[in-house]
């Protein structure tokens, strides 16, 4: 690899990216070795800088579940941008969108288009903030929203501990304004409650978390806290990031009928184009300016070409595509458990329809953040690096989600089994 082509461009890129990367993941740092630069991608594969084409299963993280550049996606993209990119104006495909998004997810009653996850998560709060008239927040430890300061903070030696900084640039002033929570624990959370009565304006969760790997909700976890935010008078807030119409088209709130106050979303609903979306409770969003006080604005903000590759994207969700979500990932994941069944490697895998994480660990379930870190991080590296050679490419992390699309078929599922069985071996 030393003289491959992404190797040389990898040291190019050093000289002006920091790390080398946009994000800090693809670096491989996690892993080992010097990352892929893509050079193109076309349903379930990528072909790399030299060519060396691997079935993905990052899926730019997640967004893609109709696969890398389908036709008519493009097609329909080309013909957005043949009338322009951006215009700084509102369009009729932001309100079309908008639509679509809420009838799908019927909770949103109104909702505001921006960039990013990041931003969409960061002024949920703000909008839980100004709504309270409270300052503070309770998120869970490896629950991650994005890199705003609020969201950068570790749980200290207690439940009720304030928050530290776990980024430098980081102020302990606006770290301390966020409390960590164990997930699948609602008793942490009832604990920061009583700790700092009428203080807590939001409690924002990934409601099946991904950031830590795949870690489904325990029985009844959600519903407690619906029931304890609605008591407290706190803003639900459900980061549907990642599950967001991963879960089903109704997303995890669709699936798990525990219904948020407000909700964050991001790249999918916009066919992995650059997009994200807050929406909720009408009265909590007549707060989002220009109808409220709460000032957000953005230039690129419902742009034409991320809400065609929305409306294409959402249009396609049905049952069917569904179904075969959940057949091949439940056939990747039990064959993933079997391969290393088979090699005497300890590995426990989390699923939940096209998501799901390989945890490389021997202590048991993977129920929240300190069981997830008990995770041979080593071993996955070199269990990575065996499905690279064998032309697989899973998240080059262990506290990533594997993600499924309509475009991988069983023949691909079956080829990365066969990968799995071998890199099990090898590595034990």
């Amino acid at each position: 690899m030393r003289n491959s082509k992404s190797a040389k461009l990898f040291a190019r890129a050093q000289q002006i990216l920091p790390g080398g990367v946009d994000s800090p993941v693809r670096a491989f740092k996690a892993v080992g070795g010097t990352p892929l630069f893509i050079q193109k991608a076309s349903g379930a594969y990528l072909t790399d800088a030299d060519g060396r084409r691997y079935i993905d299963y990052v899926m730019s993280w997640g967004p893609l579940i109709h696969g890398h550049a389908p036709r008519s996606l493009i097609k329909a993209l080309a013909h957005a941008a043949r009338h322009g990119t951006s215009f700084g104006a509102p369009t009729a495909l932001e309100v079309q969108l908008g639509e679509r998004v809420r009838e799908l997810m019927p909770s949103l009653e109104r909702v505001r288009f921006v960039s990013s996850g990041t931003e969409a998560t960061m002024s949920a709060i703000r909008v839980a903030r100004a709504a309270t008239r409270r300052e503070k927040i309770i998120k869970f430890e490896g629950c991650y929203h994005g890199h705003a300061d609020q969201f950068l903070v570790q749980a200290g030696s207690g439940l009720t501990t304030l928050g530290t900084p776990t980024s430098p640039g980081v102020t302990r002033a606006a770290a301390a304004d966020t409390l960590v929570a164990t997930y699948n624990d609602l008793a942490s959370c009832e604990r920061l409650c009583e700790a700092f009565p009428d203080q807590i304006a939001a409690l924002v969760v990934e409601p099946i978390a991904g950031n830590m790997g795949v870690v489904p909700p325990a029985p009844g976890f959600l519903l407690g806290l619906r029931q304890l935010c609605t008591g407290r008078g706190i803003v639900l807030v459900f980061d549907e990031v990642i599950s967001g119409f991963r879960a089903g088209s109704g997303g995890a709130q669709g699936w798990s009928g525990v219904i948020p106050d407000l909700t964050c979303l991001g790249k999918i609903i916009g066919g992995g184009l650059p997009v994200g979306a807050y929406g909720g409770r009408a009265d909590l969003m007549r707060l989002v300016s220009p109808e409220g006080p709460v000032y957000q604005a953005g230039t690129l903000s419902g742009n034409p070409l991320a809400m065609t590759a929305g409306l294409w994207s959402l249009s396609r969700l049905t049952n069917g595509l569904y179904r075969q979500l959940a057949e091949l990932g439940a056939t990747l994941a039990e064959g993933l458990a079997d391969a290393a069944r088979r090699a005497g490697v300890a590995v426990q895998v989390n699923a939940i329809g096209s998501m799901l994480t390989p945890f490389f660990t021997s202590s048991g379930p993977v129920r929240n953040y300190q069981s997830a870190l008990r995770s041979d991080t080593a071993r996955y590296g070199a269990f990575f690096r065996a499905m690279i050679a064998r032309g697989i490419y899973p998240p080059p992390s262990q506290f990533e989600a594997w993600f499924l699309s309509g475009a991988h078929t069983n023949r691909d599922v079956e080829r990365t089994l066969k990968a799995a069985r071998d890199a099990m071996t090898e590595i034990r």
